[in-house]
């Protein structure tokens, strides 16, 4: 009689095993993104209000030399020839502005600071990244960071315990510090951009509460990015908000606005979170030639100033970090001495005006035209690389779009912020993660951006 043949019964442990080793060896794969993830939330410690040389700084810097690492142990290409182009081009203006300045050794800090930030930082991103489950890891750390950051900021104004704005310790820094009244809403728009990315286009396969955990989130984020009462991260992230809901379809951007709108109107209107000095604070903005705050007035005074040392020397500018140096020379009389810091367990201190607060006019003024073609040319490239590749992506039902959502986004934030600012603070190194992130989407092979 013949035997029975019957298959083999799985072991009901075997296979949890299999996944388990599965699962383990993909986060073991994931170790490069360590570094990256400690230089995405290191800036929100106290002690990183020093400005350069900070945990953050120092966490960049492993990631650097761990990028370089793999790639002598894997002998891999470094970059492909486009990619390396355009993160590259920066360090020319870089290296001119440094070489031609009257000290060079003066000028050697910024050159190390400018090539961390502007070079290296978003190289080993680009590099580090394997695939978009790499990129929403640390797009993650922006979100985790800015929930953090903002719970901090909403706690400070209502307990009166921020930082002084108008005679009351209301403004919203979180652990920042009022010497740097730019970070904690710096952080914040980062991950609100990330968050309400993730909500217009949630990755798939995700499970289903994450959509309106991301919009909830989204919302709740522009509560403290009102109270941060900073005007340029407001336009800023109003402007990034707009190109992102044009890049989703007409429908879906106008149902967001409708809800973005009726959010506003409740918080602000409805609740009254700083409304009147809200409405305030950005009409001091239009206000440069009737009565203007000592702010607007002041950072007016140092764009001229820009402005004339570059018209002094046109081609390669004063030199790096020579801004402080020239600026006497340069300003007009009503420049104040510095701004008032106080509040957030900081006594009144007096901040001395070391740059203009617009990041193209300091570029233009110590680097000149060649440094500034080659910065902007390079920003420009990834921009326009990040939204051409979405578009084609949204018309194949590409399943990374909320990665380019977040790329355009965080890139087009950063383009309109440095209108209003510069680099400086423990944020300064976000800045490089985010052009990263950006240049990544923008740059990479196609297999890796589509391995959703």
């Amino acid at each position: 009689m013949a035997a029975v043949l019957t298959p083999p019964v799985p072991s009901p442990v075997a296979e949890p095993a299999a996944a388990s080793r599965s699962r383990w060896a993909g986060w073991r794969g994931r170790w490069p993104l360590l570094p990256l993830i400690a230089a995405v939330l290191l800036p929100a410690l106290p002690y990183g209000n020093s400005g350069g040389g900070g945990p953050a700084d120092v966490a960049s810097g492993i990631a650097v030399l761990v990028c370089v690492g793999r790639l002598l142990y894997l002998r891999r290409r470094p970059l492909s020839a486009p990619a390396a182009l355009v993160l590259g081009l920066p360090a020319v203006g870089f290296a001119v502005a440094a070489v031609t300045a009257a000290d060079p050794a003066a000028a050697l800090p910024g050159l190390v600071r400018y090539l961390q930030v502007f070079v290296l930082v978003p190289a080993a991103v680009f590099l580090l990244l394997k695939d978009a489950y790499g990129f929403r890891i640390v797009a993650g750390s922006l979100v985790l960071l800015a929930a953090v950051q903002g719970i901090t900021g909403v706690h400070q104004y209502v307990t009166g315990t921020g930082a002084s704005y108008m005679g009351e310790d209301i403004r919203a820094v979180g652990t920042f510090g009022p010497s740097d009244v730019m970070g904690m809403a710096t952080v914040v728009a980062y991950g609100l951009l990330a968050a309400a990315a993730c909500a217009l286009r949630t990755p798939r396969n995700a499970p289903a509460w994450l959509r309106p955990c991301a919009a909830v989130l989204a919302v709740a984020l522009i509560v403290p990015l009102t109270l941060s009462f900073s005007r340029g991260v407001w336009i800023a992230t109003a402007a990034a908000v707009l190109v992102a809901l044009a890049l989703t379809g007409r429908r879906q951007a106008l149902t967001s606005l409708a809800v973005l709108g009726a959010a506003g109107v409740v918080l602000v209107g409805g609740f009254g979170i700083g409304s009147e000095m809200i409405a305030d604070r950005a009409a001091s903005v239009t206000q440069v030639t009737s009565t203007p705050d000592r702010s607007v007035s002041d950072r007016y005074a140092m764009w001229n100033a820009a402005g004339a040392m570059w018209r002094e020397q046109p081609a390669a500018g004063v030199g790096l970090k020579g801004f402080p140096d020239h600026r006497d020379g340069h300003a007009s009389i009503g420049l104040s001495s510095g701004s008032d810091t106080a509040g957030a367990g900081q006594e009144f201190r007096r901040q001395a005006l070391l740059s203009p607060h617009n990041m193209y006019l300091l570029v233009l003024g110590e680097q000149g035209l060649i440094g500034l073609t080659a910065l902007v040319g390079s920003w420009a490239a990834i921009l326009v690389g990040a939204i051409r590749r979405l578009v084609l992506a949204r018309s194949r039902g590409h399943a990374a779009l909320d990665c380019g959502l977040v790329a355009v986004a965080l890139m087009t934030w950063q383009s309109v912020n440095f209108l209003y600012a510069d680099i400086g603070g423990p944020t300064t190194v976000l800045g490089g993660v985010v052009l990263g992130l950006a240049a990544w989407w923008a740059l990479a092979e196609p297999d890796r951006v589509s391995a959703a």
